[in-house]
């Protein structure tokens, strides 16, 4: 029964999602503020979403985390869970889902062609420090998506024919505030992650660090996300430049969690 559920309850979650980032979007091409009800929706989807993770970890015993399936089903929840939170709490940037439910249609569509398959799970994955890990990674991911939000919104008001559908929102000079508010804490959790993926790494391999491409991608996140910090304190550069330096180092840590599975050979590669 769990497995008629399972897939059952994701894909109307998914249809959920993409309902309320319709909305979005349409809200933002005809200046229309359909705030409650994207709200509404994506609530509901993420409890749908919660529901057919929870069936699934009862049914293999292990939590989201082994195969690409499962790290982009998990990723997914927790990128909708952290702007779900900050959709919530800061009215002034709802219009910024219309720049985020895009991003989250393409990993959307990227889980559907991925097969469901279940992946063994390593004796190197029964520990506390890989849930801290792997938790530490989803909230500075989920930080970023928001950053990413944010700039987007900025960028587009360059454009000749989209800067008055987000007119209602505070100035570059406040959103560029605000975004990188949202990186700076992203930038606390990926040191998180770093360090507890350390520490996972010396229980499992006898080893802290070990330049494998997981672990210097991830470090070559880390500096590029200080080095944007530094440089908008530093040398005061415009919002436009910081939702770049934004974009790029988005892209970037995506890259690292997304896409070193499909090039590394070794033991810590992100997906078995």
């Amino acid at each position: 029964m769990a497995m008629d559920w399972e897939p059952l309850t994701l894909w109307v979650a998914l249809v959920v999602y993409v309902l309320a980032g319709s909305l979005a979007i349409f809200g933002g091409v005809l200046r229309t503020r359909p705030e409650k009800a994207v709200l509404a929706l994506l609530v509901l989807g993420l409890l749908l979403h919660t529901a057919s993770i929870a069936l699934r970890w009862e049914r293999l015993g292990h939590g989201p985390y082994i195969t690409m399936f499962e790290i982009l089903l998990s990723n997914i929840w927790s990128l909708l869970a952290i702007y779900l939170l900050a959709y919530w709490r800061i009215p002034a940037i709802r219009p910024t889902a219309a720049v985020v439910m895009p991003i989250l249609f393409v990993m959307m569509g990227w889980l559907l062609v991925t097969s469901p398959h279940e992946g063994h799970l390593p004796a190197t994955y029964h520990t506390v420090w890989l849930f801290v890990h792997i938790g530490f990674g989803k909230v500075f991911l989920g930080c970023a998506l928001v950053a990413v939000g944010i700039s987007g919104v900025i960028l587009l008001r360059g454009r000749r024919h989209a800067g008055n559908r987000f007119a209602s929102l505070p100035d570059d000079s406040r959103l560029d505030e605000l975004s990188f508010r949202f990186m700076a804490i992203a930038l606390i959790f990926e040191t998180l992650m770093l360090i507890a993926g350390a520490i996972w790494a010396q229980d499992a391999w006898g080893r802290y660090w070990a330049w494998d491409p997981l672990e210097t991608w991830s470090f070559l996140t880390w500096l590029s996300l200080a080095f944007a910090l530094h440089a908008r304190v530093a040398y005061k550069v415009s919002p436009r430049t910081g939702a770049v330096m934004v974009m790029a180092v988005f892209v970037l840590a995506f890259l690292t969690f997304f896409g070193v599975p499909f090039v590394s050979t070794a033991p810590h590669k992100g997906a078995v």
